[in-house]
């Protein structure tokens, strides 16, 4: 599977183990249809490993944890269960450690999917997987969604309480901050505590940011969440692409592109210079500039995403040399989108580097199992003089 993506449960009892190098914390929280636990008892996990419907299993540390889901146990108004994971060991991050969400039938252990999030950085923890209600059917989805202040970022912002530790009397048996120390939830009788503050701004390629603080300039890896605080979901967005040459006086022909994929990584069509329209107009491009001189982006791509169908699920924005030209030959290439309705400018990504290779991934739109999508800021070279040859190492960027 692939984040966003998605399959009907053809049994009513699934395990969801995940799988890392190293010893994983694995949680689930039982949701209702405002996305919030009704109480803390709606978290599970190794200090409360049962619930209504849900359980928690440990692997002992020779196999991995698990949530088991039985669907037809569950209470009435719960509509979603979320399961996440965290390294055991204090403050490691996911780095180079990417977990393996298996879903298999509870009863015959039947894999029935698979998810690995892909390029993960400094997430210290992880909503990886959902099984969750949609018109009278179960189903699982693919998430991936990463946080760098733990399994506290993930359990308060599904309304558990999460204690601070006491100040004064340290010989008293405390509850440590996570995530030093594996979780632990308070009573629901007590007010939620304010959970610790995320560090900002993140390091390149570390958790999300958003748009509520206005424009974003993203480095390298990092990721944007599309969404504004009290605002409607972005509708209509234009990437706007450019580039100048290197040298004075020397024209540089580059084409830009996206490629639209599926939630298999299936490749679903390409927009560019000779096909400026795909997927019924959903996604448009402005046509082919022969030079890059001149001020402003060379070329716009616009995409209506409130118009895309819904196998959509991933846009992967190229910049090509069909004639052959490096890309030490250019100077300045970014790439940055626009509010289509207003022309605001909402993110911007400036590539740094050069590589002598020919082509180039500059972003990626990926859509969120809620709906909204993130924007990441990819700068990856490869030997690609046209939007074809960028169809396979794009797909393997999802």
């Amino acid at each position: 599977m692939t984040p966003g993506s998605n399959i009907p449960l053809p049994v009513t009892r699934v395990a969801v183990d995940v799988a890392a190098p190293v010893r994983l914390d694995v949680s689930g929280l039982l949701l209702t249809a405002d996305g919030k636990v009704r109480s803390d008892d709606d978290f599970i996990f190794y200090n409360q490993p049962t619930g209504p419907g849900v359980t928690y299993r440990s692997g002992g540390g020779t196999a991995p944890d698990a949530i088991i889901v039985d669907t037809s146990a569950l209470p009435p108004g719960i509509e979603k269960i979320v399961v996440t994971a965290s390294p055991d060991a204090a403050g490691q991050t996911f780095q180079g450690i990417e977990p393996t969400a298996t879903i298999r039938g509870a009863d015959d252990n039947s894999v029935l999917a698979s998810f690995t999030p892909p390029q993960l950085g400094a997430e210290t923890a992880l909503v990886v997987v959902e099984i969750y209600l949609r018109n009278g059917v179960w189903k699982a989805r693919a998430v991936g969604q990463g946080y760098a202040n733990g399994l506290a970022g993930i359990a308060t912002d599904f309304g558990v309480s999460v204690e601070e530790p006491a100040a004064a009397a340290p010989a008293q048996p405390v509850t440590p901050p996570m995530p030093t120390a594996r979780p632990s939830v308070t009573p629901p009788a007590p007010p939620m505590a304010a959970p610790p503050a995320p560090p900002a701004p993140p390091a390149p390629g570390a958790g999300k940011v958003n748009l509520d603080k206005g424009r974003v300039s993203l480095q390298k890896n990092q990721t944007v969440s599309l969404v504004k605080g009290g605002s409607p979901l972005l509708s209509q967005v234009k990437m706007g692409l450019g580039w100048e040459p290197a040298y004075r006086g020397k024209d540089i022909d580059l084409d830009a592109s996206v490629i639209a994929y599926g939630p298999q990584r299936n490749h679903i069509d390409s927009c560019y210079f000779g096909k400026l329209s795909i997927v019924n107009g959903a996604i448009k491009h402005s046509g082919d500039n022969l030079t890059g001189e001149g001020g402003g982006d060379d070329e716009v791509i616009t995409v209506d995403l409130g118009r895309l169908p819904q196998e959509v699920t991933g846009l992967v924005f190229t910049v090509n040399s069909f004639s052959g030209q490096k890309f030490t030959e250019v100077a300045k290439a970014y790439c940055r989108l626009l509010d289509a309705s207003t022309g605001e400018e909402l993110v911007r990504f400036d590539l740094t580097s050069a590589e002598p290779q020919t082509g180039v991934m500059m972003a990626k739109l990926i859509r969120q199992f809620t709906g909204e999508w993130d924007m990441t800021a990819m700068g990856e070279f490869v030997k690609a003089r046209t939007v074809r040859n960028m169809v396979k190492p794009a797909a393997q960027s999802l």
